[in-house]
């Protein structure tokens, strides 16, 4: 048996029908940059999100650094970010001349906390980025009381968690001002590149609907130095399209990570530990392992794909050597790159192919 890491192809053919005719519209009208459907998909998505407004933008990258922007955050400002996230969570912050600085994330849970957040405050603090890793959402309450105490901005960076609710409320709410990602392996996922901002502040909805467009909401009329970061037209059809199944495929998500969890219970791994009050959606599947190379080899072998997520964690990149970070720094966050392993997990998957994999993992954890 084959199991891909993901395969998009069975979520596409439940809407091969709706997308071609949304397309075709499209195609119709030729209304391809902020066309009318960018409109109508920012407003399902706030609705969805519970949120005042939404902005559909060119990716999640423009997206965080324009809410980032939104805020007057910029040269010299601390913005306190995950040591355990993608390294985009740290481009925006450096692409805006900010200076990230690293909070460890919760052994179990892999989110920073409130608790990891306090030691590194400084009076240059000006936000903090939580980012729900995997699918699971921080415990937002206490860093929210944290952020209001300190008087500091909240951004979240909602990229894999799409529907995740924490405290019956959904990530992407919390924050002053939110961004995400559509890329078209998220929870959902746009056809090619698309992103959202969210938030429940007409000033700052305000201020971001400038800076995506060039500074402008007047054609030739440039209020400030703005960016070429509009949502293109045909990715607002397709989310819009696919916005109303995702609950549904959020849930699928869930049966499937339930059924690893009980079947890899007494599998000798490390496995996802979800935060009481919170609904995890399952961006991710990711089990931990000592010996985790060989266990990914093991599984490659016997066709099951897999992937590290991530490897090399952002204060032992290249790219930023300049911050002077060094290996050792961040045991947690090493610690995690080092073990950990994402499984298979996507809208489609089989029954029978989350027990395969899990009958490989077994038969190599008990040789």
């Amino acid at each position: 048996m084959q199991v891909p890491f993901v395969s998009l192809s069975p979520l596409h053919e439940q809407l091969r029908r709706d997308l071609h005719e949304q397309l075709d519209r499209l195609i119709d009208r030729s209304d391809f940059i902020l066309g009318g459907e960018v409109a109508a998909f920012d407003s399902d998505y706030a609705t969805y999100s519970g949120t005042a407004y939404s902005l559909g933008i060119s990716n999640g990258l423009d997206a965080l650094k324009i809410a980032l922007r939104a805020l007057g955050i910029g040269p010299g400002d601390e913005v306190i970010v995950p040591a355990t996230t993608y390294i985009a969570s740290l481009f925006a912050i450096i692409d805006i001349g900010a200076i990230p600085v690293l909070a460890e994330p919760d052994e179990y849970t892999y989110n920073i906390t409130a608790n990891t957040i306090r030691p590194i405050l400084t009076p240059r603090t000006k936000a903090i980025m939580p980012v729900h890793l995997y699918g699971q959402p921080c415990d937002m309450d206490p860093i929210m009381a944290l952020a209001e105490e300190q008087r500091l901005y909240v951004i979240e960076d909602n990229a894999q968690a799409q529907g995740a609710t924490y405290r019956g409320k959904k990530t992407g709410g919390f924050g002053h001002i939110n961004g995400t990602s559509f890329y078209p392996s998220k929870n959902l996922g746009a056809m090619g590149d698309a992103g959202a901002i969210t938030t429940d502040s007409e000033v700052l909805y305000r201020q971001a609907a400038l800076l995506r467009n060039m500074g402008s909401d007047k054609k030739y009329h440039h209020e400030l130095i703005g960016y070429n970061a509009r949502m293109d037209t045909m990715q607002a059809a397709v989310l819009r399209c696919k916005l109303p199944h995702l609950d549904a495929w959020n849930k699928e998500r869930q049966r499937l990570a339930d059924r690893y969890l009980h079947n890899l219970k007494d599998a000798g791994v490390i496995l996802p530990q979800t935060l009481a009050d919170a609904v995890h959606v399952y961006h991710l599947f990711v089990i931990r392992h000592d010996r985790r190379d060989a266990l990914q080899a093991h599984l490659q072998a016997s066709g099951i794909q897999t992937l590290i997520h991530y490897p090399v964690p952002p204060h032992m990149q290249p790219a930023l050597e300049r911050f002077g970070w060094q290996q050792g720094q961040f045991p947690t966050t090493e610690q995690i790159s080092g073990t950990c392993l994402s499984l298979p997990l996507f809208v489609g998957m089989t029954d029978q192919q989350v027990d395969f994999v899990s009958e490989k993992i077994i038969a190599f954890t008990q040789q």
